[in-house]
């Protein structure tokens, strides 16, 4: 697990980094409902942003330009539960959320607060929650929430619970790009079930891989994200902004990131990924555009 947070006094922070599928197979549908998945995963150096603030009643507050966002009891809220079934007595404190990612947009938003949870709890917490299986805690959460805890490159297999972390993987310069359109509640259903998986014939992945790949661009471009063509169907802008995306010169890759909408474009420096950020902003006013480094 790679902290990548700050403790001050009573306070602490996290960054709940972006999550980006850089690849994603879908080796079948398993009996237990879930599907078997085969993914190499980065994160951004961008994302949402915690606080904890120990010593006082246990709050959630969440604020940010996509707080209004998110439909029901978030992702954040529901590990704050689970720590407190799994640490009786335990007051983790007051729950600060900065909502900086889109909602819904295929980057484990959620799933990464939910991880960045779990780490402050931790860390401002160690004693009394020595005896806490946070990576359990974290699978009973959601497929994405694994690799989010972990916070480092990872590939990722079984339902998304089997993690090996990437023997080399040099900072990537990228840019993200949601459309900000509207998407089904949904979402990730109707893409699974437009995907049409087949049942798993092999048993599903318990262990993590013995071989952990080094990951390069000429490796990524024989890969590619199977979900792309169905989740295309359920929001045909995604097409609209891979075109875009793969039309500049300056792009090396162009991609959709898990069920989306988000897509990510590669390029070679991180002056690139500056411009063409740029450039797709300036064109595209309404779209979410980030530049970034993934990692």
């Amino acid at each position: 697990m790679q902290a990548s947070g700050r403790i001050d006094g009573t306070t602490s922070t996290e960054l709940a980094r972006a999550k980006i599928n850089l690849t994603l197979a879908v080796r079948g549908r398993r009996s237990d409902g879930f599907h078997e998945l085969d993914s190499v995963v980065a994160f951004a150096d961008i994302g949402d942003r915690l606080k904890l603030t120990s010593g006082v009643p246990t709050a959630v507050h969440v604020e940010g330009p996509f707080a209004a966002a998110i439909i029901g009891e978030n992702l954040a809220a529901q590990a704050l539960a689970l720590i407190a079934a799994a640490a009786p007595g335990l007051v983790p404190g007051r729950l600060t959320l900065s909502k900086m990612l889109p909602v819904a947009a295929g980057v484990g938003g959620g799933s990464a607060d939910a991880a960045a949870v779990f780490r402050l709890v931790q860390a401002a917490h160690p004693q009394a929650t020595a005896h806490v299986d946070w990576m359990g805690l974290a699978a009973r959460l959601g497929s994405d929430v694994p690799v989010c805890f972990a916070n480092v490159a990872c590939l990722m297999t079984g339902r998304g619970d089997v993690l090996a972390a990437l023997d080399a993987f040099d900072p990537l310069p990228a840019v993200l790009i949601n459309p900000q359109v509207p998407v089904p509640t949904d979402k990730t259903r109707q893409v699974f079930a437009h995907l049409g998986a087949q049942p798993l014939k092999d048993a599903p992945t318990v262990a993590a891989p013995a071989h952990r790949s080094v990951v390069s661009l000429d490796m990524l471009r024989t890969a590619d994200n199977d979900l792309e063509p169905a989740a295309t169907i359920v929001v045909p802008a995604i097409a609209t902004v891979l075109a875009a995306a793969r039309a500049d010169p300056g792009t090396l890759l162009a991609r959709l990131s898990g069920a989306g909408p988000t897509c990510f474009a590669l390029t070679k420096t991180q002056a690139d990924a500056d411009a063409l950020a740029e450039e797709l902003s300036a064109r595209h006013p309404s779209w979410w555009v980030r530049a970034t480094q993934l990692s």
